[in-house]
């Protein structure tokens, strides 16, 4: 219980959560948020905890914006600012994938890319993001999934009447 209140005061500190006007719940470590005025819904989790060195609190977000006709858009803040043209690996179990970003934000390449993430994430409990830093550093930011799937689904029904 401890564990759920924690996350869900750590997830209430992103700048994201900060416009969110409705919490649709906390999952083990992922919550789901909408925002009727934009609008938009997301299921966000925090990387695990690091003693390593960061620029940025990393998470990763998967979106819907209704209106854009978005659903399932993975992003993800990441820990560290990155080097010019250095590659980001996502691994979710033993599936690799290479994502697309800049300063301290990386995205899946496309739609089908993003769908690929997002199915791959529904069964597997963990997921890697990995690349080099501004000072040639590799790092990666590691993500707990359990509750990642109910978190999506909740945020995917909390915009299915927003447009």
């Amino acid at each position: 219980m401890a564990r759920k209140l924690l996350v869900a005061i750590a997830l209430l500190l992103l700048p994201m959560q900060l416009s969110a006007k409705d919490s649709l719940g906390i999952f083990d470590g992922w919550g789901a948020f909408r925002d009727p005025a934009i609008p938009r819904c997301y299921a966000i989790a925090l990387a695990k905890p690091s003693r390593l060195s960061r620029d940025y609190q990393a998470f990763a977000s998967v979106g819907n914006w209704p209106r854009r006709g978005v659903r399932g858009q993975l992003h993800f803040r990441l820990s560290r600012k990155l080097a010019a043209r250095a590659p980001i690996t996502l691994a979710v179990g033993n599936k690799r994938f290479v994502l697309i970003g800049g300063g301290g934000d990386a995205w899946a390449q496309d739609k089908a890319m993003d769908a690929a993430i997002v199915a791959a994430m529904r069964s597997i409990s963990t997921m890697v993001v990995s690349s080099r830093d501004a000072k040639g550093r590799r790092f990666s930011d590691t993500y707990l999934l359990q509750g990642a799937a109910t978190a999506m689904d909740a945020a995917t029904i909390g915009c299915a009447r927003l447009r």
